[in-house]
């Protein structure tokens, strides 16, 4: 290819229009040389080979692609005993006869094909063919199927999501074996070109809430997924300051993600992202656990419900405590929490501050502390500073004991994500409390309330369904866990939208 014609490709490139491949190989090879740095970048793989007297060129991204059958492709091409014509004349033919692989696929686009090879399948440009055969032979490196360390059961599969798109599809259909279960593939990212699935069940999902949600992934005009299921989240999700609580909920177990599918919902897979959102979503979804229907429904039921009052508790304790403490003293030494002698409000307040930023630095350290370490840093942390901080006047006895059942009540929410939205709730109901007293409790508890009602969800529905709009029947199935033969999702409950 001439200078000229290389600079007027690249034109076409700029302007977005779709480039297509020449009949000249060596065409074909210029253009290649144009658009990757080849000789440049280490894992790049291209060699020029000969199929019976037909040249060829290969286009791959080593690693990406799996060698031994590539080898065995290539082997079968190049052997004259394989290949009857010396010249390929036909090259549909030639692939429906000679090329003895799945999953092959025949592109005139430069930019499909610039797409699939960068996706990690190869790219065969034969001369005299305006054409390429992308033969999928992709493989990505990924780590083991294993359990997720924040949603592990004591019963049941042991297997979770991991950052490969295609192996979370597996484990889906390996569940779900029918024909209505569709996987939608969309590109996200100018630069990334990400790889984004949606996941649904024909006859379950919401077709409006499915063609807004395809419309919704399509428009977005950003350059990658930086970090990918949670940068696609935000996207989606325009999220105020004054709404910490999550707006979808995330899982990485395939099981959950199942019973969602089950049950009308919808989910989003991005490649490189072991996390699956699952819309829409609504404040309840939060405190299930797969761990109950692992057990008998009276024990189920029983812990679902001791989950659902450790969400009053981790928020309102803590809050209840300092206003009584600080503002009602004579009702704290008549109800025996506190020895109150010489604690003045100021100082009470300071106490329960000061633990509180404890606690959240020891829950810090140890989500990001090796197990190895971790059970050192719980005794040093529980013994040797709570134990300082009463001798140095930082907090009381009282206050830690109070603080180590929040601790343990915010624990037992699986979800992070919901539990630290809880726990910024608290530490404003912590703030006005001490400053303004019972109003100020009062005032914030009405704010934490509006937040929680008003946080967005995607299609507007509502964040606190079924209690708004109330579906008696949800909320039954929700708040107590059914027997397996009345829990099966034969039918999908309508949700109210909030416009």
């Amino acid at each position: 290819m001439s200078t000229s014609n290389t600079s007027s490709a690249n034109d076409n490139l700029s302007q977005g229009n779709m480039l297509q491949l020449s009949k000249k190989l060596q065409d074909n090879i210029q253009l290649i040389s144009t658009q990757f740095p080849v000789g440049v970048s280490y894992d790049l793989i291209t060699r020029e080979l000969h199929v019976g007297d037909t040249k060829a060129y290969l286009l791959a991204i080593n690693g990406m692609c799996k060698t031994d059958i590539l080898q065995k492709i290539f082997s079968d091409l190049q052997n004259p005993l394989y290949v009857e014509n010396p010249t390929v004349e036909n090259i549909a033919n030639f692939i429906s006869h000679k090329v003895g692989y799945t999953s092959v696929q025949l592109m005139d686009s430069w930019e499909e094909i610039q797409l699939n090879v960068l996706c990690g399948p190869v790219a065969l440009f034969l001369d005299g063919f305006a054409q390429a055969i992308v033969i999928d032979v992709r493989t990505y490196p990924t780590r083991s199927i294993e359990e997720p360390d924040m949603e592990r059961v004591t019963k049941g599969s042991r297997d979770g999501f991991v950052e490969a798109m295609l192996t979370n599809a597996n484990l889906l259909r390996r569940r779900i074996r029918s024909p209505k279960l569709v996987f939608s593939r969309h590109f996200v990212g100018k630069e990334s070109r990400t790889d984004v699935a949606i996941a649904y069940l024909q006859d379950k999902a919401d077709p409006s809430l499915l063609a807004r949600l395809e419309q919704a992934i399509d428009a977005l005009d950003v350059t990658s997924l930086t970090m990918g299921a949670k940068s696609l989240e935000e996207l989606l999700i325009t999220k105020r300051w004054w709404n910490p609580l999550p707006c979808v909920l995330t899982t990485e177990r395939p099981d959950v993600a199942s019973s969602y599918l089950l049950e009308g919902h919808i989910l989003v897979m991005v490649d490189n992202s072991p996390l699956v959102l699952v819309f829409p979503c609504s404040i309840f979804q939060f405190t299930q656990s797969p761990e109950d229907y692992y057990k008998s429904p009276f024990v189920g039921t029983y812990f679902r419900l001791v989950r659902f009052l450790c969400i009053p508790i981790s928020l309102l304790l803590m809050p209840t405590f300092l206003l009584l403490g600080a503002h009602f003293p004579e009702l704290t030494e008549a109800w025996k929490l506190m020895d109150m002698e010489g604690i003045t409000a100021p100082r009470l307040f300071f106490y329960v501050m000061a633990v509180e930023f404890i606690l959240d630095l020891f829950q810090y350290s140890s989500a990001l502390t090796s197990d190895k370490y971790s059970g050192a840093l719980s005794i040093v942390s529980g013994l040797i500073i709570g134990d300082v901080a009463v001798q140095l006047q930082w907090a009381s006895t009282e206050v830690l004991f109070y603080a180590a059942i929040t601790l343990l009540a915010s624990l037992s929410l699986s979800d992070s994500g919901f539990r630290d939205g809880i726990r910024l709730m608290r530490i404003f109901l912590l703030l006005l409390t001490g400053f303004f007293g019972l109003p100020g409790f009062l005032c914030s508890l009405f704010v934490v309330l509006i937040s929680t009602a008003t946080t967005p969800t995607f299609g507007k529905f509502s964040y606190l369904w079924p209690l708004f709009p109330f579906n008696k029947k949800a909320l039954g199935r929700l708040l107590f866990r059914s027997p397996t033969p009345k829990a099966q999702p034969s039918t999908v409950w309508g949700r109210g939208k909030v416009e």
